[in-house]
């Protein structure tokens, strides 16, 4: 046997750290992978998700070969064919459909398997620009935080991850990062052992929040509300920096008069379940206690009042001057600072008219009512929709459409992958070449391949670029390589990629982005323009006003649809489990032992009105679906009227063969198209036995 060596590799998934790797690897097989220890990010360590990175790569559900479907929809039964005759057959029936019913009649729906530039972003733009096919709003998860802070900040871009180091109060604010970023939490352990005191916002007792001084058990929803106590006190107290809010923002004279007339802290607690003396503690903290970090997570947008929750929150560091200090500010996410050549790498160029769009949120609603024309083909990629979509019911539903043309571009056997017409297999991370930026650092870096693909896997840009090839597209970006999607991604001249080229990231594996300071704070070292029209922080915002919402901040609360608070009064909340990412490793024995089975944290008040106890098994229901969970009673955990239940299970292993998404709503979130996961309203009931687990 030859000698050991190692690849330098990047975890592809969606999560803010984007981990260095490095695959050990041994005669072209791939015996582990562990953490860049030169990654100031990385650090040498792996998550517990993603360090048994070989039990993904040879996984018993691989998909290894092209297979057409033989048996009916839903059954689950395939014969292998060749990829000519699979590629063959994806284009005749694409131009067929194409021919009667308009480009428009094919949905490609995909979202971040892959957070590659070549895997997903070029893929997610050029085929479908040049082909005209029906727009996915990619909306699933960021979308509605995004629109909210842009109304205040102008874009999404903050603080440098790593300047937390320098903070002396540090909120994280709806994020769990012990679970969904951990190399974000070992930078704010390193901070409290400097002496930083970690507040954790959050209405569920979690990982975070055990490592927490203090966890505030809000109310479910109420962010917003608490946002606006707070600027009461700040401005009440005179604890506000007036010099910065004369100089650097728009409408802080209408903002505080709001605040000081409309929520005093006892209205604030009635709403938040805060008390008004832990609403002017934590106002106190965050104003004197400098340099004072606002770590915002995603997970609050996903409600119905979630655009303006995340607005709301955004205006805090502006009223305090926190912008002003190394370690101040506030971070919901990097991904706006890396300056790459996407309009090069998406080709945005081809695309002629102005195909209509699906968010992706209601693809259920998409496959079964959508008309002139309807969606007749279906190709998905970098996504298992019929699992992680919310309402999965109706999701699978359009799936099982006798008339509906699917292919699945898949490295497993999905719940999706099942219910396709043709199965693609696709290579991992540790078989293709790919470029990765970040939304929890600024470091760019480079995948290379570390073992041949198993099987016939092929990347999802050479079978897009293939299939482009084959219905008669002569473009040559449809015969780039993806060394050349990654050298048009660093073709540009903005001082951020100096000397970041293909070479040097071969040679080193990532590179930090060259801002003007490290850690980089975005105002402290630039000129403190902001990116609003008006070039500063707009507390008030005349294009809120323009879109239809209130120019300044203010409180809504989460709407329930069609009165189901009322018939289902518990808020079910369904956010990432600690040993899963989405779906992503769910199928794996390992990381199913770390979870133990579909579980749900209930309060001891809803359990006994029940007559529920700790482990029983219970009914979740309401008119979407039903689903089974096992349940954990905790006054701890979760507040009354709240449940959390951590996703996502694969229907294929949950009882009764569906997971919490059967129960979750495809009502769009009040900004940005975002989703509303965590507003949907459910009713518990014990269950004496479980109906079988379909496999």
């Amino acid at each position: 046997m030859s000698d050991i060596h190692e690849i330098k590799t990047v975890c592809p998934h969606d999560c803010p750290d984007t981990c260095a790797m490095l695959a050990q690897v041994q005669d072209g097989r791939l015996l582990g992978v562990r953490g860049n220890p030169d990654h100031p990010m990385t650090r040498g360590y792996l998550c517990c998700k993603v360090n048994h990175y070989e039990e993904r790569v040879y996984s018993a559900d691989r998909v290894l070969y092209p297979y057409r479907r033989v048996g009916a929809k839903g059954e689950g039964r395939f014969e292998r064919i060749s990829w000519d005759e699979a590629l063959d057959t994806i284009v005749a029936r694409w131009k067929q459909v194409i021919a009667r019913y308009g480009p428009e009649a094919v949905l490609p729906y995909s979202y971040a398997g892959t957070m590659g530039i070549v895997n997903m972003s070029a893929c997610d733009g050029r085929l479908w620009n040049r082909m005209g096919a029906t727009r996915l709003l990619r909306t699933i998860c960021s979308t509605a935080a995004e629109a909210g802070y842009d109304y205040t900040m102008g874009w999404s871009g903050g603080v440098d991850p790593e300047s937390l180091l320098y903070s002396k109060t540090i909120i994280v604010w709806g994020m769990n990062p012990a679970s969904t970023g951990t190399h974000q939490m070992a930078v704010i352990r390193e901070a409290q052992k400097r002496g930083a005191i970690l507040i954790v916002i959050d209405p569920f007792r979690t990982r975070t929040a055990e490592c927490a001084d203090w966890h505030v058990h809000i109310q479910h929803a109420t962010d917003s509300a608490l946002a606006l106590g707070l600027m009461h006190v700040l401005f009440r107290d005179g604890l506000h920096d007036e010099p910065f809010l004369c100089e650097h923002t728009v409408g802080w004279e209408a903002l505080r008069e709001r605040v000081l007339t409309q929520y005093p802290p006892e209205r604030v607690a009635e709403i938040t379940g805060i008390s008004v003396d832990d609403i002017e503690r934590l106002a106190h903290l965050y104003a004197t206690r400098r340099p004072s970090a606002i770590r915002l997570g995603y997970g609050i947008a996903r409600n119905t009042n979630g655009g303006m929750m995340i607005r709301t929150i955004t205006c805090l560091p502006a009223i305090i001057g926190a912008w002003k200090e190394l370690g101040g500010g506030l971070l919901l996410s990097t991904s706006a600072h890396f300056p790459l050549n996407m309009n090069a790498v998406k080709r945005p160029d081809l695309l002629q008219g102005n195909p209509r769009a699906v968010n992706m949120n209601q693809l259920g609603e998409a496959l079964l009512t959508l008309n002139n024309p309807s969606v007749m083909a279906l190709y998905v990629y970098n996504c298992n929709p019929a699992a992680v979509a919310p309402n999965s019911n109706r999701v699978i539903e359009g799936l099982l459409r006798e008339d509906l043309f699917t292919v699945v571009h898949e490295q497993l056997w999905t719940d999706t992958a099942r219910l396709a017409d043709i199965v693609l297999p696709a290579t991992t991370q540790m078989e293709h070449l790919d470029l990765h930026t970040a939304y929890g650092h600024l470091y760019v870096q480079l995948n290379q391949p570390a073992i041949p693909p198993l099987g016939e896997s092929r990347p999802n840009w050479d079978v897009l670029a293939e299939l482009a090839r084959r219905m008669g597209n002569t473009e040559q970006c449809f015969r780039d390589t993806a060394e050349d999607i990654i050298r048009q991604a660093l073709s540009t001249d903005h001082p951020y990629l100096q000397g970041i080229t293909y070479e040097y990231l071969q040679e080193h594996g990532f590179a930090k982005l060259r801002t003007p300071g490290d850690p980089f704070a975005p105002y402290l070292h630039g000129d403190m323009r902001f990116k609003t029209p008006s070039g500063k922080i707009e507390l008030y915002s005349e294009r809120a006003q323009r879109d239809g919402y209130d120019p300044l901040p203010t409180y809504v609360p989460a709407q329930d649809e069609q009165g189901d608070a009322r018939r289902y009064p518990i808020n079910l909340l369904s956010p990432a489990a600690h040993h899963f990412l989405n779906t992503s490793f769910a199928n794996q024995e390992r990381t199913q032992k770390g979870e133990r089975e579909p579980r749900i944290w209930l309060h001891p008040r809803d359990a006994e009105a029940r007559g529920i106890r700790q482990g029983d098994w219970v009914r979740a229901y309401n008119d979407r679906g039903e689903v089974f969970l096992r349940a954990m009673v905790s006054a701890r955990h979760v507040r009354p009227g709240v449940a959390w239940s951590p996703s996502l299970w694969w229907h294929r292993d949950s009882p009764g063969g569906r997971n919490v998404n059967a129960l979750t709503s495809d009502r769009l979130a009040d900004m940005g198209g975002g989703s509303t996961f965590h507003t949907c309203y459910i009713e518990l009931e014990r269950q004496d036995s479980l109906p079988p687990v379909e496999k």
